[in-house]
């Protein structure tokens, strides 16, 4: 049964849950963890913090995958770039220990665990609280979506999708609306750029 981490990347607060896959669309909740950094530090201290944590967490639980928001244009670029960072502290563990690394946009995973790509947090929370059967919503909304993470994961993996989500290649069978519209993006703006001299 495989065991997944999803991270949903922050500086300030970064949310990490974990579940096993046991067939199917059956997850088992194991573990969920909101970890912090303080804002008035330097980013290469709460880089080291939060890499610290991950990195706990990775040698202690050994996963057999992580499930990573992926990183995506907004209006609020210091947030863009704490994510994009500690985003790439979480690859680079990862890749150090061989951890394949599935990357998901929020409305993929929103689509797969409310069956909406517009859901609201609320929505997310309480879909995740019951496919887990917690007691209690994971609080705050970071926890969850991480749970969500690992939950898309674990779906992706049973119904026979790669480990792996990184990178260009074949559109997959069974490609969600969501994920076409990322990869033609994607391939969109790499010809745009084309070659640098």
């Amino acid at each position: 049964m495989p065991r997944i981490i999803g991270i949903d990347p922050g500086l300030t607060r970064c949310g990490v849950g974990i579940v096993t896959a046991s067939g199917g669309r059956r997850v088992v909740f194991e573990h969920v963890e909101v970890m912090r950094s303080p804002a008035e530090a330097s980013t290469p201290a709460r880089l080291l913090q939060l890499g610290s944590g991950i990195q706990r967490l990775l040698d202690g639980e050994r996963p057999d995958a992580i499930a990573l928001e992926r990183v995506f244009a907004q209006q609020n670029l210091p947030s863009v770039m704490g994510v994009a960072q500690i985003s790439g502290v979480v690859m680079f563990l990862a890749e150090q220990r061989g951890i394949p690394v599935a990357l998901y946009t929020p409305n993929e995973v929103k689509a797969q665990v409310t069956g909406y790509g517009s859901a609201d947090k609320a929505q997310v929370t309480t879909m995740v609280t019951r496919l887990l059967g917690l007691a209690a919503p994971p609080k705050p909304a970071d926890a969850a979506d991480a749970l969500a993470l690992a939950i898309t994961h674990a779906w992706h993996l049973g119904r026979g999708g790669a480990a792996d989500r990184i990178g260009a290649g074949p559109p997959p069978a069974g490609e969600t609306p969501a994920q076409r519209a990322w990869r033609e993006a994607e391939a969109k703006a790499g010809r745009r750029r084309g070659p640098r001299s």
